[in-house]
């Protein structure tokens, strides 16, 4: 076994402690199987983000990284994050389900370098003991996970940050909310209501200049440019199923037309 291997399972232990309920023991299978999917992939690949350290272990948040064909240093990169409250997993696992199906089919987001953190809420995970990481600021956080996630947004120079949640309500409705520097400004949208479809939405658009002080955009002042920020909040009453069918067609939508603005601005 090489150290690459070893170092992958040493992390899916550490996140499948014993006694998992179901959810969290699916995320572990889920978990593993993606690395060995990013091992043998030639544009996924696993690259934990830490270490950070809690009750004297130490502890690293899930990252996928994403190198499409034609990829360069001057590629858009993007960042999608999920699992913000361990308490509710469906995004998680249906963010690990859509990092497994571009693995398969690397295509779809052709030129574009994505960061992909299936997992926010490590500690809450581990310990049983989540309050969730949802509305928490990215600025100075005292949670380790965003600490770590705050580092990597402030080096990475993201053009954009897409953030799956699942919503407070019952309502049978996908919420879109679009925040920070919204390329509608120059005429092109970055996602529609053909996106989301056969799905109801509803939209919830801030102004561009708005004071975010919570999630990636509580970094702006320390960041190279003004990126947008994507909130996709599926139903709470969906099923697990429904939310990894609706996470990866909107998805994929979303990343088919970023891609497809990314090559209309380079013929301007």
């Amino acid at each position: 076994m090489n150290s690459i291997s070893s170092r992958f399972e040493t992390v899916t232990r550490a996140l499948a402690p014993s006694g998992l309920a179901s959810p969290s023991l699916e995320f572990n299978e889920r978990l593993t199987s993606l690395y060995a999917l990013a091992h043998r992939s030639q544009y996924v690949f696993a690259s934990p983000v830490g270490p950070f350290y809690r009750q004297s272990r130490h502890y690293h948040v899930p990252r996928f990284v994403y190198f499409g064909p034609n990829t360069s240093d001057e590629s858009l990169r993007l960042a999608f994050y999920a699992g913000f409250d361990a308490r509710d997993l469906r995004g998680t696992l249906s963010l690990l389900y859509f990092i497994e199906r571009l693995a398969l089919q690397p295509e779809l987001a052709r030129g574009l370098n994505l960061s992909f953190f299936p997992l926010t809420d490590v500690a809450g995970l581990i310990h049983g003991n989540s309050g969730g990481l949802t509305g928490g600021s990215w600025s100075h956080s005292p949670a380790p996970e965003l600490d770590l996630l705050s580092k990597d947004a402030r080096g990475r120079g993201y053009y954009g940050f897409v953030r799956i949640e699942t919503a407070g309500s019952d309502d049978d409705v996908v919420t879109i909310r679009l925040r920070g520097h919204a390329l509608e400004a120059v005429g092109v949208e970055i996602i529609s209501s053909e996106d989301v479809e056969p799905w109801t939405v509803r939209w919830v658009a801030e102004p561009a200049d708005a004071t975010v002080r919570d999630g990636p955009l509580s970094l702006a002042d320390d960041l190279p440019f003004a990126p947008f920020e994507l909130t996709l909040q599926l139903p709470s009453s969906w099923s697990d199923e429904m939310h990894r069918e609706a996470t990866a067609s909107i998805l994929k939508r979303f990343i088919l037309r970023y891609r497809g603005f990314h090559a209309y601005g380079q013929h301007l």
